[in-house]
């Protein structure tokens, strides 16, 4: 933040405490997530429910939306980054991002009137659905500042080649997965049972806790998470304004942007004829973004690579490119859970179990539930296949990870065609698939983050998280589209609906096992990148005998 919100002065030289033999500021870090996350995914298990049943938006239209705001909430942690590395320092976008979420939580919590259908037309409040984008570019515009920074704050609390990183990354991701699984429950609960707003507003609260813990406790960061040139932040530029100034304006500009740009789409009959794809076609403001954005990172990531890194360097940030990439298609497919997955559940699925009714927005809690069942298995796992030999590179894994979700899928399949007796499918059906594509997870998600830290040339290490993050704003796109195959009337009969589900969940599981074994045929010369190197044990040796992260990562 500005000259108001310094650093206090005895944070650069505040002695290197530690809890359990980690830095205190990791666990501020851990609370921060917690919280970020909590609201993130408090808010996002209630979007797509609140879209069509509240402001009657069409499956299609519902699913787009969800991917576009998701997208876009992944896409901007490069600028993010990239602003945190040359001038604001990660601590002051961290702050800075803060203050945007719980702008944009609370405004999510306004609802407006409810819309309605009049002579075959729907008809909806302007005014709140105007507050409801600009809640959420608010939010998209501070997952940009704060998501890429406090993860790359986590790995500057430790040396170099600290043996004690991959674990402290291990309790930060616990931090992100408690936080989707609480607010899950919490405000999912909330929103469908006493009305949206309070469901919203419980994820507002969740982010100024979040906010409050970072200001109060940040000198525990040990001054690492400041301006690398601070000189530059305080350089007045523009009518009297400093640059540190300038760069929030701009932020709030994009904001107005961003704004616009989740309400905009383009017919591809106007700018089609280049991709040869045709009149009718649509595409979304936040798709032109995202491709824009990646195709002026490619040029300038080209650049670097082949004039300012060494071949070490270069070998090390293209195996992490590829890593990156690959991880698209594993998040469209994940990204289903908040998509057609809850539709799913809310519409043809039993939801009684345990002794009581659960909402379809609580259900999306079951991946960060599996998350702490599995994790103790997965950290024993790998040490005993290390030590057989056995441990499979880390492009083998990404394609296994690939191959779970695409089983996930057919598991749905098979609970589609085999309803119960009153014709909807079996609870525990759905409780399975969501374990199969855990394991997936497991076996591709751990990695990412450490791996940025870890293969990252240093002086990018936040633009490259930023990259981690773009890869899966294209999933979360990627997801929308493939949503909108089982787009269909909210009234459409259970019998009918089923058969729908089934085909595309059949097609979305021969994605998963088509892309996995692709991967996996491939994954030998990926590990020659390095020269020969063992991927996985070069990159994130520890990070694979701890607990993985979730989808939140």
């Amino acid at each position: 933040m500005s000259d108001t919100a310094t650093l206090p002065a005895d944070a650069a030289s505040a002695p290197g405490r530690t809890l359990l033999g980690h830095p205190l500021g990791l666990y501020v870090c851990f609370f921060v997530e917690m919280f970020e996350r909590f609201s993130f995914y408090g808010m996002k298990a209630l979007l797509f429910l609140y879209l069509t049943k509240y402001h009657l938006f069409s499956d299609a239209n519902g699913y787009l939306l969800l991917g576009t705001y998701a997208g876009l909430a992944y896409a901007l942690p490069v600028l993010g980054g990239m602003l945190a590395d040359r001038f604001l320092g990660m601590r002051k976008a961290v702050l800075f991002g803060g203050i945007l979420l719980v702008l944009g939580h609370f405004g999510m919590a306004f609802e407006g009137q409810a819309a309605r259908t009049v002579g075959g037309e729907v008809v909806r409040d302007g005014f709140a659905l105007q507050v409801f984008y600009a809640s959420l570019a608010f939010i998209i515009m501070g997952v940009g500042f704060l998501k890429p920074n406090i993860s790359t704050i986590v790995g500057r609390l430790y040396p170099e080649a600290d043996p004690r990183r991959d674990s402290g990354f291990t309790l930060f991701y616990m931090g992100i997965n408690i936080g989707a699984f609480v607010s899950s429950l919490l405000c999912a609960y909330l929103g469908e049972t006493y009305g949206w707003g309070y469901g919203f507003g419980a994820a507002g609260v969740g982010m100024v806790i979040g906010l409050l813990v970072f200001w109060f406790f940040q000198k525990h960061l040990q001054g690492k998470a400041e301006s690398p040139r601070p000189e530059l932040l305080k350089q007045k530029l523009v009518a009297g304004l400093n640059r540190e100034w300038l760069i929030y304006l701009g932020a709030l500009a994009g904001v107005a942007v961003v704004w616009q740009i989740l309400q905009t789409r383009f017919d591809f009959s106007a700018i089609g004829s280049i991709l040869g794809l045709g009149a009718g076609h649509e595409i979304t403001a936040t798709e032109v973004v995202a491709i824009t954005l990646t195709g002026v990172l490619a040029v300038w990531l080209t650049r670097f690579l082949l004039k300012e890194c060494t071949p070490s360097e270069r070998g090390r940030m293209v195996l992490l490119l590829a890593i990156i990439a690959v991880s698209t298609m594993f998040w469209g497919l994940y990204e289903q859970t908040y998509g057609t997955w809850l539709a799913f559940s809310d519409r043809v699925m039993n939801r009684q179990a345990l002794g009581q009714e659960w909402s379809a927005g609580q259900l999306t809690s079951i991946g960060a539930f599996f998350i702490f069942i599995l994790a103790p298995l997965f950290s024993w796992l790998w040490p005993v296949l290390d030590r057989a030999r056995a441990n499979p590179s880390a492009p083998a894994k990404f394609g296994l990870g690939l191959a779970f979700a695409g089983l996930a899928m057919f598991v749905l399949v098979y609970a589609a065609t085999h309803p119960e007796a009153n014709g909807k499918v079996g609870f525990w059906w759905f409780v399975l698939a969501y374990l199969v594509l855990e394991v997936g997870e497991m076996v591709l998600s751990p990695i990412g983050l450490s791996a940025v830290t870890t293969l990252s040339v240093p002086r990018v290490v936040s633009l490259m998280m930023g990259v981690w993050f773009l890869a899966s704003a294209f999933g979360e796109m990627l997801a929308g589209r493939f949503g909108t195959m089982a787009a269909m009337d909210p009234n459409t009969a259970t019998a009918d609906a089923l058969v729908r589900y089934a085909e595309v969940f059949g097609v979305l599981g021969w994605v998963g096992l088509g892309s996995g074994a692709l991967m996996l045929v491939v994954s030998p010369l990926l590990r020659r990148l390095e020269g020969g190197a063992r991927a996985v044990e070069a990159t994130v040796p520890a990070t694979e005998k701890s607990a993985p992260s979730s989808a939140a990562s």
